[in-house]
């Protein structure tokens, strides 16, 4: 296994540790608003510096862009991007869904990837060119070949309000072809589960790298295509992301084209 993986791993295993053991002490976290519905928490922070204080120990050269603590430019191109608690809401009323997401850029691209469940102590891991694993089992996203029999995961677009309307078109027109949708609060496990076959497909509009770096990677890795809403390459920078196996990821494509406003148009 690539070393830096392995680094990765040990980072957010050591980060689930840390938030299995305050589970039992939500109510007296201290929590604070960082905009409507998007909170922090003592645990989110702690996290946070628990992986960065182990990648840092391995390679003290690499920059950081952390969803709390922000962007830390490295020496050289390679760059850790990550969410130390992706499912905050669900964390602080006792929802059992969120994880750990921690991937490396090099140069830009996505090269490792590990996305770990504290609460089934579930770890997925992706390697560029290496395939996807969860645990010790390679992984490969689903066989579905249209929105009729699928599964699809999505996250509602509650810190951009402007765009409520369109996601809702979208929504509405999915729910009448699709098999059925989901929407558990955590895309990191979202897209996990899009790369083990457990979902068919997913789409959200407003993500940020650290919600979706690792898991998208996971899921190329696993077979699937990943793009934003055009079917480009944009989806870490725009935050609008679609994915599947290739022809769900197709039928979302087009099925959503529709709907999309001008804001949407990648």
């Amino acid at each position: 296994m690539n070393p830096a993986l392995n680094i990765a791993i040990r980072a957010a295993r050591s980060a689930g540790d840390l938030i299995v053991r305050h589970i039992q002490r939500v109510d007296s976290l201290v929590v604070t608003a960082k905009a409507r519905n998007d909170f922090v928490t003592e645990v989110d922070r702690m996290a946070e510096q628990e992986i960065i204080r182990i990648l840092r120990r391995a390679y003290p050269g690499h920059g950081i862009l952390a969803e709390e603590s922000g962007e830390q430019p490295g020496r050289d191109t390679h760059v850790w991007v990550i969410d130390p608690l992706d499912g905050t809401t669900n964390f602080l009323h006792g929802f059992p869904q969120y994880a750990v997401s921690i991937a490396l850029k090099a140069a830009g691209r996505v090269e490792q990837a590990v996305i770990y469940d504290p609460l089934r102590q579930e770890l997925f891991v992706a390697g560029h060119g290496e395939g996807a694993r969860l645990d010790d089992r390679r992984i490969r996203v689903s066989r579905c070949h249209g929105l009729d029999s699928a599964l699809i995961g999505t996250g509602f677009p509650f810190k951009y309000p402007e765009h409520l309307d369109a996601y809702l078109s979208m929504f509405r027109t999915l729910l009448g072809r699709a098999s059925d949708l989901r929407r558990p609060g955590a895309a990191s496990l979202d897209l996990a589960y899009v790369a083990a076959g457990r979902l068919d497909g997913f789409w959200e509009i407003g993500l940020k790298e650290w919600d979706m770096a690792a898991g998208t990677l996971l899921i190329r890795e696993a077979g699937g295509l990943v793009g934003d809403f055009s079917a480009g390459p944009d989806y870490l920078t725009t935050g609008n992301v679609i994915a599947g196996p290739p022809k769900v990821f197709q039928a979302l494509v087009s099925t959503i084209a529709p709907h999309r406003t001008p804001a949407l148009q990648r």
